[in-house]
Parts: structure tokens; C-alpha cells; sequence
């Protein structure tokens, strides 16, 4: 008989993943506690913008016209938990409020409520971002709580979903990776996986800990990547150097690659920045601080390139921001997201502002989201209009729509032209063509 599944949580995460199984051929049941998402995602409409999600969803949620039926959405633990076979646990893991540490709240409610309603055979699984040790943890409170007993089984399964990217990474992931403790929980997961790992995506089967790991460590790296071309962009500045040059004649090594070596302001959102300070606490939960101790420089570096577009863009407008009018071009923490969570554009649109001068945003997707972050900041629907009267145009996320923009056309708004590349993605050469003072962090002023 065909597994059943629920996904706990119908976030950015759950609700990606349970269009998926459906898509995949599963009957699911999402479950969140708040009615107006579930509300929402029965009529087909998903709370944040991710290219390809809502027509998913469409495809598959029962009571629309068209649709297979196959994916439904609850309140109810109890219902949950008659109904599936495999529970996914997709709730989210922030950063505790003035720690760095991981805050497993969410994640330790779905276990305390879902458990009790387990009353037969079932595997939970596990895809949260969570600190190593977590797993065994859970695995003990479920055998406690669930009336089934042994019959329920945990498996880790982190996500690996690049935002923008989330429908085609769950469909046709780059890696699966399960972390398992019998035969008959792999077994399971790989009925749940075989057309995915029929299209030859791998799966790689661990331990618990090595599982749990496997996430942090890669975003770990891609943060260290992100912040070493920084670093460099620092040097080629205090030494004369081109960045730019400097990545793309590193990123010919194989042994390099030439992805994620665009020097800039840097990375945010909700996964990076958050995972690499959880795992630096956890390392020194574990008595292994010393072995994470470049994750602060990393960190640090991130950072600081915020406050050096700030400082770039003050310096272009003479000085001092007061009475100043600059365009920011981009809100969300990269482009195809309306995700604004720690993002670098926002936080350099923002201390702009506080620096007294009058700043105008326009992004493609992610102006709600910005307006509640930062409200007392100015919004406007086109690039165009951002741009009109400024002294300066920051572009700071890198959009489609803004590398495609007509320099000749902006020019003719601005009071200045001047350019401030926080992202090193426009064509310096079409700028300057145009009249206008291209900049960019790490390159040459010409």
C-alpha cells in the first residue's frame, strides 16, 4: 500500500515540501497550528513568493478545479497522526534572541504534540536545521511519549533548499542525505525518494550525528567562500587590485570553482548568518569551540562589509548623508525571494536612513516584507521612481531586473550619475558609456 505522508510545519520549508510529495505521487497532509496559513494554502496561495511553488500547489491541493486532490492541510495533530506513514518535521529553528545558539522550540513541540497521537507503526523525520545531538534526544522523547512505542521510529533527512531554487531542489535534489538507525527506516525513505534517486540523484546514509552535521557544514563552507572573496575585495582595494579579475582567474582551478566568488556586501537571509553562529555554540557545547574559531572571522567579515557600503556611499555624496537623496536598489536578501530576513541591502538602506539621509527602496517581490522591517524608510514601485532625484544609486540586490536596466533611461531622473555596485553583477563598461561614475567594492574607480 502507498505511504502516507504529513508534513509538520508549512512554512517556506513545509509548504515546499509537501507540494513536492504530492507532486511526487504521495498522499499528504500538511499540518501548521496557525489557521490563516492553513486557510491560505488550502485555497492554493502561499504566504511568500518562491518561483514555481503556487502552480505546485495548485496542482495538487484538494477542492481546486484541475487539481489531483492529493495534498490537504489540517490543525489537528490527532488527524496527523492517524493519517500518515512517514511525518516530516519541517518547523523552523531560529537563533534564541541574544544568543547564538539554536532555538529548538518549534521543533520540540511538533515531537511533544505529534508523539502521543502515534498510535501505530511510523517514522518522523526530521528535516530541520538542528544542532548536532538533537536527533538521539528526539528519539528518546518519542519513545516515551508515542503509544506505539518502538513501532515509531526517527530519521534525519536534512533540506537543502536554495531559496529561488526550492521547487526544483526538492524535486530533483543534488544529494539525498538520511541518517538512520535500522534497515527498515532506510527502506522507507527510499520509497519515498526512488523517483528522485531514479533520475540518479545519490543518496548518502548515516549515523544521526553525521546527518545533523552535514547542513551546517555546508553552509559553513559556502560562508567561509563568500566572506574569503570578500576579504580579498578588502586587499585588492588597499592594494590597486581588481577583484573581479582576482575571481575569476582563481575560480579556473577546478579545485576552487568558480561559484560564489562575486565579492559584494555579502550574505544573509535566514539560513546562513543564523546557521554558522548555532554551530560555533554548539561546537563549544561539545567541547570543541577551537575547531570553529574561523566562523567568527567569517561572521565578522560579513559584516563589516555592510558598514563599508555605507561608508562608500557616504563618501560618494561628499561626506555626509543629511539632505541627501539615495536610491537602493534591492530589499531581499537575494533575488527570485521575498525574503528580507538579515538582509544586507535592507541593513545598509537602513543605517543610511538613521545617517540622516532620505532614502527611497524599490525591490520586485520584496517591498511588503520591507515595509514591515523598516517603516519609517521610502518606497517607491519602480526602479525608475527609486532613482528620481538621487545622488547616488545603490544596487544591492542582484535582480534580473535590475542588471537589464537602461543606464540611458535612469540618467535622465537622477540628479547625479553616479553608481554604487554592492553586488559587482552590472556591466561596468555599458555604465560609464552612458555618462555615468560606476563603483563596484574591490575594483578599480576606471
Amino acid at each position: 500500500m502507498a505511504l502516507k505522508i504529513t508534513v509538520i510545519g508549512t512554512g517556506y520549508l513545509g509548504a515546499t515540501h509537501a507540494a513536492a510529495m504530492a507532486e511526487l505521487g504521495f498522499e499528504v497532509l500538511g499540518l501548521d497550528i496557525v489557521p490563516e496559513k492553513i486557510e491560505m494554502l488550502s485555497a492554493g496561495r502561499v504566504p511568500m513568493y518562491e518561483p514555481g511553488l503556487e502552480e505546485l500547489l495548485k496542482a495538487h491541493v484538494a477542492g481546486i478545479e484541475g487539481s489531483t486532490g492529493r495534498l490537504r492541510f489540517t490543525t489537528s495533530y490527532a488527524e496527523a497522526g492517524a493519517f500518515g506513514d512517514v511525518h516530516f518535521i519541517c518547523v523552523n529553528t531560529p537563533q534564541k534572541h541574544g544568543e547564538y545558539a539554536c532555538d529548538m522550540s518549534y521543533v520540540d513541540a511538533a515531537v511533544e504534540s505529534l508523539a502521543p497521537c502515534l498510535e501505530r507503526a511510523a517514522l518522523v523525520v526530521g528535516k530541520s536545521t538542528v544542532p548536532v545531538g538533537s536527533a538521539d534526544r528526539l528519539a528518546q522523547r518519542l519513545a516515551e511519549l508515542a503509544p506505539a512505542g518502538d513501532e515509531v521510529e526517527l530519521a534525519w533527512n536534512p533540506e537543502f533548499l536554495r531559496e529561488g531554487f526550492a521547487v526544483q531542489d526538492t524535486l530533483h535534489p543534488d544529494r539525498i542525505v538520511v541518517g538512520v538507525r535500522s534497515e527498515h527506516a532506510e527502506k522507507v525513505l527510499r520509497e519515498v525518494y526512488a523517483t528522485p534517486m531514479a533520475e540518479g540523484s545519490p543518496l548518502v546514509v548515516t549515523d544521526f550525528p553525521t546527518s545533523e552535521l552535514v547542513k551546517t557544514a555546508a553552509n559553513s563552507f559556502l560562508a567561509t567562500k563568500i566572506s574569503f572573496i570578500n576579504a580579498m575585495a578588502e586587499v585588492c582595494e588597499a592594494a590597486g587590485g581588481d577583484v573581479a579579475k582576482l575571481a575569476e582567474a582563481i575560480g579556473h582551478d577546478d579545485r576552487i570553482g568558480a561559484k560564489f566568488l562575486r565579492a559584494g556586501i555579502g550574505f544573509g537571509g535566514g539560513c546562513l548568518p543564523k546557521d554558522i553562529r548555532a554551530f560555533m555554540a554548539r561546537a563549544g557545547e561539545l567541547g570543541a569551540d577551537q575547531a570553529l574559531t574561523f566562523l567568527r572571522e567569517v561572521d565578522s567579515i560579513n559584516m563589516r562589509r555592510r558598514g563599508h557600503m555605507v561608508e562608500l556611499a557616504r563618501d560618494a555624496v561628499g561626506g555626509a548623508f543629511l539632505g541627501k537623496r539615495v536610491a537602493v536598489l534591492g530589499a531581499t536578501f537575494k533575488p527570485d525571494s521575498d525574503d528580507v530576513r538579515d538582509s544586507p541591502a535592507l541593513n545598509v538602506a537602513g543605517q543610511i536612513h538613521l545617517q540622516g539621509g532620505q532614502v527611497t527602496v524599490y525591490d520586485p517581490k520584496g517591498m511588503d516584507n520591507a515595509r514591515r522591517v523598516f517603516p519609517t524608510l521610502g518606497y517607491a514601485d519602480s526602479a525608475v521612481e527609486a532613482a528620481r532625484g538621487a545622488d547616488v544609486v545603490l544596487h544591492l540586490t542582484e535582480w534580473r531586473e535590475f542588471r537589464e536596466l537602461d543606464p540611458a533611461a535612469l540618467a535622465e531622473v537622477v540628479s547625479r550619475r553616479l553608481i554604487l555596485d554592492g553586488r559587482n553583477a552590472l556591466d561596468a563598461t555599458t555604465w560609464r558609456s552612458a555618462g555615468w561614475t560606476y563603483r563596484a567594492m574591490g575594483r578599480p574607480r576606471a
